[in-house]
């Protein structure tokens, strides 16, 4: 059974992934719940983080920094009119939105670069640099 977390954290340090290391080997209801999975590897000099955004345009997701906080949000940007003229009895496919965020406080802000191609949402993270970004706006090539 899974305990109830009304107001848990929406951010999750790089690392995180580590201490719930057993999750990854099994499915879990609490691994299934979470629209956005990713995958982050050590580059040397880099962190690369790789997203799975299916469904989603590039146009539609939107990645951002404030101080030492990466932000990653994505959300359909439905017309309304197929939604109200369709007649569906069961939806599982539709994600209206989701939002990631993440402690970049070893990650120089300012040479974040990201591209999305295929689905999937690729960030490098260049490690430590001296300047911190306050706030910013990444472009996704």
């Amino acid at each position: 059974m899974l305990d109830f977390i009304p107001f848990e954290d929406d951010s999750i340090s790089l690392f995180d992934f580590l201490n719930n290391f057993d999750n990854t080997l099994f499915h879990t209801p609490e691994s299934s719940l979470n629209p956005c999975r990713m995958d982050i590897r050590d580059d040397g000099d880099n962190y690369v983080v790789e997203a799975e955004l299916p469904g989603f345009t590039k146009e539609e997701i939107s990645l951002s920094t404030e101080g030492c906080r990466l932000t990653l949000t994505a959300q359909h940007k439905g017309n309304g009119k197929e939604e109200s003229s369709s007649k569906y009895i069961h939806r599982e496919r539709r994600v209206s939105s989701l939002r990631r965020s993440f402690d970049i406080s070893n990650i120089d802000a300012n040479q974040i670069h990201a591209k999305f191609e295929n689905g999937i949402l690729s960030i490098s993270l260049p490690k430590e640099g001296k300047e911190k970004a306050l706030a910013k706006q990444i472009s996704i090539l």
